[in-house]
């Protein structure tokens, strides 16, 4: 907020009060009006000015049933310790905010509590959203930790790494991990993973709570491509191997098996393990998630899922 000017504070300030006024305190735009001494007009701007620089974030007190039914028939079908569906957008264009919405209120429930915990993360757009809406609280005796890097190997960095947005929304230790995403060869990467910061990170994720990972899909500017992590020939490469999806940079078939060596061999992250023992979380949205998430879940390499109605019929549709 430091680089707001005076004047845009004090507007974001009254609009808070007019949205809490309204959304809480159950006012009619003239009450607000007359509480605040402003006209009618400027009170309905000012609340839709409020939702617009998403001062507020709606939770949804009450489970649909439609949701719940698809949750437990996942559930069931792969064996997930858990998993949240949240209703699909008809328009299509938010499944992203809505699912990020759930997901951080699961990632408030384990940040919430007072004894000191462990919180793992992965990177990507919807990780990135969760962490927009998590509401911040003081945890200083939490650590943030990430299992995997956000460097390419030309020194740039991806704008979706969560961990240390993360860190400062809870005030809590934060570890990075300290290594490019790829390496460029194996054994750089046995080098860079022999260094103690690596060490820490990964004794540090063996202790994790809860992981929270994007997943994402292999292809012409996904994630792992887009962001340059991958170059063109990398991307085709895996492609041949059959990848159709990747948890922090590893790379799977669609049977959820893990790609050997290619890119997989130089992948600096911390591995996968199959099936997964810890509480590992992925929050994906919309259609073209559908096959890698599918995939993931067949392979075992998650053990909770945050996702869309849409993808949950289509991860439970035979093919």
């Amino acid at each position: 907020m430091s680089d707001r000017s005076e004047s845009q504070q004090d507007k974001l300030d009254l609009a808070a009060r007019a949205a809490w006024l309204y959304y809480i305190g159950g006012k009619t735009q003239d009450e607000i009006a007359s509480a605040l001494n402003i006209s009618r007009p400027a009170a309905q701007r000012l609340v839709a000015f409020a939702v617009s620089e998403k001062l507020i974030k709606f939770r949804l007190d009450h489970p649909i049933a439609s949701c719940m039914e698809l949750a437990q028939a996942v559930v069931d079908r792969y064996g997930l310790a858990f998993c949240d569906v949240v209703p699909s957008d008809p328009t299509k264009l938010e499944s992203r905010s809505l699912v990020a919405a759930s997901a951080a209120g699961w990632l408030e429930k384990h940040i919430a509590q007072k004894a000191p915990a462990v919180i793992a993360v992965g990177t990507g757009r919807t990780l990135r959203a969760t962490v927009q809406q998590f509401s911040p609280v003081e945890r200083p005796q939490h650590k943030i930790v990430s299992r995997v890097g956000n460097m390419a190997r030309d020194g740039s960095a991806s704008a979706f790494d969560v961990v240390m947005r993360l860190a400062d929304r809870v005030g809590g230790q934060r570890f990075p991990m300290p290594t490019p995403v790829v390496a460029d060869s194996a054994e750089e990467r046995e080098l860079l993973q022999a260094q103690r910061p690596f060490q820490v990170v990964r004794e540090l994720t063996a202790q994790a709570q809860a992981t929270f990972v994007g997943l994402a899909g292999i292809g012409w500017k996904t994630p792992m491509h887009e962001d340059g992590f991958i170059n063109d020939a990398e991307l085709g490469e895996l492609t041949e191997r059959g990848a159709v999806g990747e948890i922090t940079g590893w790379a799977f078939d669609d049977n959820g098996r893990l790609i050997e060596d290619s890119v997989n061999a130089r992948l600096v992250s911390i591995p996968l393990e199959q099936p997964a023992k810890q509480l590992i979380i992925a929050v994906a949205a919309g259609p073209s998630k559908v096959v890698p998430i599918r995939a993931a879940l067949r392979g075992q390499l998650i053990s909770g899922l945050i996702t869309d109605e849409a993808v949950a019929r289509g991860v439970l549709n035979p093919s």
